[in-house]
């Protein structure tokens, strides 16, 4: 199954740091976008770049790669405008609140992606079931999921300082999901190809998936 298929209102999205360049494809499938961050310095960038003001971080490369990849005829600045259109909202959420966004409350998502947040706010297996349990819980009915995350990992870097990333391979990623009530609709692993201190994982997965309407 392509992936095609997965559009609609509103998407969610629960990813590390204040990277954007996953939404430059979907501003084109979704009308609003949310933005949830752990970290408000991560919130700030991101609102820096959302209203344009000086200082904030240039994005324009990833636009490009888009724009190349895709053969769209829109140019960076077009591009830009639509992802900053759709970002309606970046709202700090506290994983560890049963609503994770109190004091408000998000209408049901979609979609939700998450890319490379769970592996590094989960202490173990049991935290990452748990979390992905608590993201789940701002899917509509038959909503989607996508993850985006490394396997098989123990660490990143950022500059001279080390952290911990949860260890797990695509048997468990899968399992997790399953559990959890979704049916997987597409998963490719990639193998490792650069090779780097910054971080030691071996793998990197995609995977898509959706909840069965009852």
């Amino acid at each position: 199954m392509g992936l095609s298929h997965i559009k609609g209102d509103i998407l969610i999205d629960l990813s590390i740091s204040s990277m954007i360049h996953h939404l430059y494809s979907a501003c084109e499938l979704f009308k609003h976008i949310i933005v949830l961050k752990v970290n408000d310095r991560c919130i700030m960038e991101l609102k820096r770049w959302v209203d344009t003001r000086t200082g904030a971080f240039d994005w324009r490369h990833a636009a490009q790669l888009y724009v190349d990849k895709e053969g769209n005829s829109d140019d960076i600045q077009c591009k830009e405008g639509k992802v900053r259109s759709a970002l309606q909202h970046v709202v700090k959420f506290d994983p560890e609140k049963e609503n994770m966004t109190e004091p408000i409350d998000l209408p049901p998502a979609d979609c939700i992606i998450s890319a490379w947040l769970l592996e590094i706010i989960s202490k173990d297996k049991q935290d990452y079931i748990r979390y992905l349990r608590k993201f789940s819980k701002l899917l509509k009915p038959g909503g989607h999921l996508i993850l985006v995350g490394s396997l098989e990992a123990t660490y990143f870097k950022i500059g001279k300082e080390k952290f911990h990333f949860l260890t797990c391979d695509e048997e468990f990623v899968r399992g997790v999901l399953v559990g959890e009530g979704f049916k997987i609709d597409h998963c490719n692993v990639f193998k490792r190809t650069v090779e780097s201190d910054l971080a030691d994982h071996k793998y990197v997965i995609f995977i898509a998936a959706h909840r069965e309407e009852k």
